[in-house]
């Protein structure tokens, strides 16, 4: 199977315990809070060659998604206000809104697409879909694509 990218959007629960530790320790020592890549691979308990291994290959989604265009697929509840609650949340997170487009209601569960500019001003984009995942009235919210 190929792939036209080299990139995947995974949650973080889907994520080798591994993976987790090598971003806890890019952490560590970009806020200074180890001295050397050891101290931070014995703060976090991995190994040097795991951390070397896979150091370039993740970080956290906010850190790479500055200045570009999120695509969100949402299937929410056909309820007045809801997709309003939904675009303050991306208002609150100091994103733009590119385009909304929501579908007519089959059997009172709505599907919508919005594409969002991510600016250096927004917020932690996971924590802002975590927050429009957890409204009651939504059922899911899914990153289909960055450009």
């Amino acid at each position: 199977m190929e792939y036209s990218t080299g990139y995947f959007v995974v949650k973080k629960r889907a994520l080798p315990e591994v993976l987790l530790k090598v971003v806890e320790v890019n952490r560590l020592l970009d806020t200074q809070k180890a001295v050397s890549v050891q101290d931070a691979v014995d703060q976090v308990g991995i190994s040097r060659s795991s951390y070397y291994k896979y150091k370039e290959d993740i970080f956290p989604f906010h850190d790479s998604s500055q200045g570009t265009i999120l695509n969100l697929y949402c299937q929410i509840n056909d309820e007045p206000g809801l997709l309003s609650e939904l675009l303050k949340i991306v208002a609150d997170f100091k994103a733009n809104i590119l385009t909304i487009h929501q579908a007519i209601p089959v059997n009172g569960i709505a599907s919508l697409s919005l594409s969002i500019q991510i600016l250096d001003t927004t917020g932690d984009i996971s924590n802002m879909v975590l927050e429009m995942e957890s409204r009651a009235g939504v059922h899911n919210v899914k990153v289909l694509a960055r450009e």
